[in-house]
């Protein structure tokens, strides 16, 4: 009979506690499930079918990297056979798995030198990525130079040897702007654009640098003018990251990064990208915007 495993129940007891994030609620949800498949004698593919999900997913599931939604996760338990108080385990395990994490800084940071290897691995998951930056300029776009300086800005700050390592690998992670099998779609605020983290010419440079990048068949470059009519709030910058079987939405609040899985959640930063997407100017308004931007800052330079 299916009933909850003791660690899937203790997981669900203490799930809404908000100082253990430390029981990693998507990665026992994945293995509970896994367990009521082995248990119920049911191969992947054909719970796969059942469910209505490919077996990749499905695989994805049970290792923990795709957290589902809950009408799924209900119809896994209906078709291994689950009884009530595991359904019921299930549920909290999964409402657990939809809220986001957020990873402390320093916490982050104590036993490595940078987090650029994290980003990496979202985006080279990703099929498409949509970027969202208010502040300034996003990380995939930024020159050398302007990059170093942001590192500069960052508390707590880094070491001069970490600093080294956190600009090679930003670097780095550019290199998937030319994978033709993505997508990167950038709304960038003119505010973002206008944050000059150095001198004239460091601005000029990421200028530049922008205005190039836009001509990449996989690159969409949107810009937010200051006086454009509102038809959103500006929030924090975020990130989406999209594969064929789920998605993930990052932001970097003041005290460290948060992650959101939960489907629901993301559907929520989805909505509010649309909605920035109606204030920005494309294609040649942007590259008009981007230019008449760039003359004007070299004006103020030489004067």
């Amino acid at each position: 009979m299916n009933r909850p495993a003791q660690g899937a129940t203790d997981a669900a007891d203490t799930a809404a506690n908000p100082v253990a994030h430390q029981s990693r609620p998507r990665q026992q949800l994945g293995a509970e499930l896994r367990r009521l498949r082995d248990m119920a004698g049911i191969s992947g593919r054909e719970l796969a079918k059942r469910v209505g999900i490919s077996q990749s997913t499905l695989s994805r599931i049970e290792a923990g990297h795709v957290v589902p939604p809950l009408p799924q996760v209900l119809d896994w338990a209906k078709e291994v056979g689950a009884e009530a108080d595991c359904r019921d385990s299930l549920r909290a395990l999964t409402e657990a798995a939809h809220t986001p994490e957020v990873h402390d800084w320093a916490a982050s940071l104590a036993q490595r030198p940078h987090l650029q290897d994290d980003v990496r691995a979202f985006e080279e998951d990703a099929h498409v990525v949509l970027n969202f930056q208010p502040a300034l300029v996003p990380g995939l776009l930024q020159t050398a130079d302007y990059a170093r300086r942001v590192f500069d800005t960052f508390d707590p700050p880094y070491s001069p040897d970490a600093l080294a390592a956190a600009l090679a690998a930003r670097l780095d992670r550019q290199r998937v702007l030319y994978d033709p099998a993505k997508r990167f779609e950038f709304l960038i605020t003119e505010a973002a654009l206008r944050f000059r983290p150095g001198p004239h010419r460091v601005l000029l440079a990421q200028l530049d640098r922008i205005i190039s990048i836009e001509t990449l068949d996989t690159v969409v470059i949107g810009v937010i003018p200051q006086d454009i009519e509102a038809s959103s709030t500006i929030p924090h910058g975020f990130v989406i990251y999209e594969n064929e079987d789920h998605a993930l939405a990052s932001a970097e609040p003041i005290v460290g990064n948060m992650v959101t899985r939960g489907p629901e959640l993301v559907d929520t930063h989805r909505r509010r990208w649309e909605a920035l997407t109606r204030m920005a100017l494309f294609d040649t308004d942007a590259r008009v915007f981007l230019a008449e931007l760039r003359d004007e800052i070299h004006r103020i330079a030489t004067n």
